[in-house]
């Protein structure tokens, strides 16, 4: 991950927090399998190991594994740095799928854009492991709730 991210600041949780945020309050993403490989201010690389209930006919990765990543990545990210905001909710995702994923792992580079006190803003994109271009591209926007009307964990 090379550069910074244009969200600074020290982060609310760490990769462990995240993790058993999700075993907690998402156990039905269990089988996406999503590890957090590296996490600082404004970025995060997640990989998603690819197992034979991510591929489609054909040997490639579906579509949407790679959405759920993207949008799954990007909520950890936000996350990380508000805490565990169990109630911030997904309002767009937009990808465009660039070229066909080899049946590896994918991993993903999530870079946050605008982190608001309403909305969340950010990026993924995506990679087969090993690949230099990229396989989708992903925007993601989030509402917040307000202070005090969150279901906070």
């Amino acid at each position: 991950m090379a550069g910074e991210g244009s969200v600074k600041g020290e982060l609310a949780m760490d990769a462990v927090a995240l993790h058993r945020f999700l075993d907690t309050e998402f156990p039905q993403i269990e089988g996406l399998n999503l590890r957090i490989e590296a996490l600082q201010p404004g970025r995060m690389r997640l990989r998603v190991p690819v197992a034979y209930q991510h591929l489609r006919p054909g040997g490639t990765i579906s579509g949407p594994t790679m959405m759920t990543m993207a949008d799954a990545g990007l909520y950890l990210l936000i996350l990380a740095h508000i805490g565990p905001v169990a109630q911030a909710v997904t309002t767009n995702l937009n990808i465009n799928f660039l070229r066909r994923p080899d049946p590896v792992d994918l991993v993903a580079d999530f870079k946050l854009l605008k982190l608001g006190k309403r909305l969340a803003v950010g990026e993924a994109t995506i990679y087969s492991d090993g690949a230099e271009d990229p396989v989708a591209h992903a925007t993601l926007t989030y509402s917040i709730p307000p202070v005090g009307q969150s279901t906070a964990v």
